[in-house]
């Protein structure tokens, strides 16, 4: 939803202190403030609602809000780097065309449908997540938002519950049948680890990434997501049509992760050319899944490198949601020293690039496709290097 130029001039700014000025200038003192992670998936891509397995990472970047009952009958927005308001009346919330107040509209219906109370209050955001890029500033500003008022109304709800509730806002307001990936993450994420996620049961384990030798790097390649979200529901789609036929052979199939790559050879014939190409990456995105946790169980980082070059192959060629630029800036990645793995990172057709880099590497490698690739717009592409932090938290008031 912003620019990622915007981004990059604020990331060593206080992002926090920004946001409380801001809020004290428009609305007054002594606001509640929170702060909501981006994320990155390390491998596991669309494969969240189709019942898989994820392994995603709460990052650096974030989005803060200041956040403080105002005793209207208004809900008051004003997003900070856009330097835009809004407001609606309390009793008719609705979607708007103002894009990004419906990720924050929807959230408070979600409340509002539980039959919660959700008084006026005033609300300033912004953050350091570069829009389009594949590192959920959405549902930062989905759990953001539903964490602030779960605290500052004491509603009581779990952090479970707050992950549904902002995975069904993108779905009612925003109009994007997400899974429920992105939240999870947001919301569960913990400092210096990736969260195996099971999509089915929501159970979910965390590994240590305690890398000492190697960076996450991420390159934008200034393609934004023009067809990402019509191309989403078509393939979610696609794997349904997928699943309905394969349960007349087997009525306890009910998603992709319950057929192997032989139940689905057996009965290519009977399934379309392409269904059976995305059926295909998705069952064997699960497995990369599982064998990139044993890799980081065993600290083998080449092998973890090796499933992200097969998964960026499989996003490319069965699930056909990469581009030209994503897969150029790979080919870049794949013939520079001390880079292990590259793939393209989200919902696809754009956004970032996600490379495991040997850190006495980086320098390299920022060469390498500085000099190598240049955005739509002819210009060099945003790199970023990126920590692995905690969830979605509750600052001070």
């Amino acid at each position: 939803m912003f620019g990622a130029g915007t981004f990059m001039t604020c990331k060593k700014i206080k992002m926090k202190e920004k946001i409380q000025e801001s809020f004290e200038k428009l609305f007054g003192e002594n606001p509640f403030l929170f702060r909501s992670p981006g994320r990155i998936n390390l491998i596991g891509e669309h494969t969240d609602y189709n019942d898989g397995f994820v392994l995603p990472a709460a990052i650096d970047l974030a989005i803060w809000f200041a956040v403080k009952p105002n005793d209207t009958n208004e809900y008051r927005f004003y997003a900070f780097d856009l330097g835009e308001h809004y407001s609606q009346p309390t009793g008719s919330l609705k979607p708007v065309e103002i894009h990004w107040a419906n990720y924050l509209l929807g959230v408070i219906s979600q409340f509002v449908k539980d039959r919660k109370t959700v008084p006026g209050f005033d609300c300033v955001f912004g953050g350091n997540i570069p829009a389009g890029a594949g590192m959920s500033s959405s549902a930062a500003i989905e759990s953001g938002l539903a964490y602030a008022l779960n605290h500052i109304f004491n509603v009581g709800y779990s952090t479970l519950d707050l992950v549904k509730f902002s995975q069904k806002a993108e779905h009612e307001f925003a109009g994007v049948r997400c899974g429920i990936m992105d939240q999870f993450a947001v919301m569960f994420g913990r400092k210096g680890h990736a969260l195996k996620l099971d999509c089915r049961t929501l159970d979910y384990e965390y590994y240590p990434l305690d890398f000492q030798e190697h960076l996450w790097v991420l390159v934008d390649t200034g393609v934004k997501h023009s067809l990402a979200s019509s191309e989403y529901n078509e393939r979610r789609q696609q794997c349904r049509a997928g699943v309905e036929v394969l349960r007349r052979y087997d009525s306890h199939i009910a998603a992709l992760r319950d057929v192997s790559p032989e139940m689905l050879e057996l009965y290519k014939s009977e399934l379309d050319p392409v269904v059976f190409k995305r059926c295909a990456f998705v069952i064997n995105e699960n497995m990369r899944v599982q064998r990139s946790c044993k890799a980081l169980l065993e600290h083998d980082y080449e092998e973890f490198g090796k499933q992200m070059y097969s998964s960026h192959v499989g996003l490319r060629d069965e699930y056909e949601v990469s581009c030209a630029e994503l897969d150029q800036l790979v080919e870049i990645a794949r013939s520079t020293d001390g880079v292990l793995g590259a793939r393209m990172m989200g919902g696809g057709f754009g956004g970032c690039t996600l490379n495991l880099v040997k850190k006495p590497d980086v320098s390299a490698f920022r060469e390498m496709v500085t000099s190598g690739y240049q955005t739509p717009a002819g210009e060099h592409p945003e790199i970023y290097e990126v920590q692995i932090d905690r969830g979605t938290v509750y600052l001070k008031n």
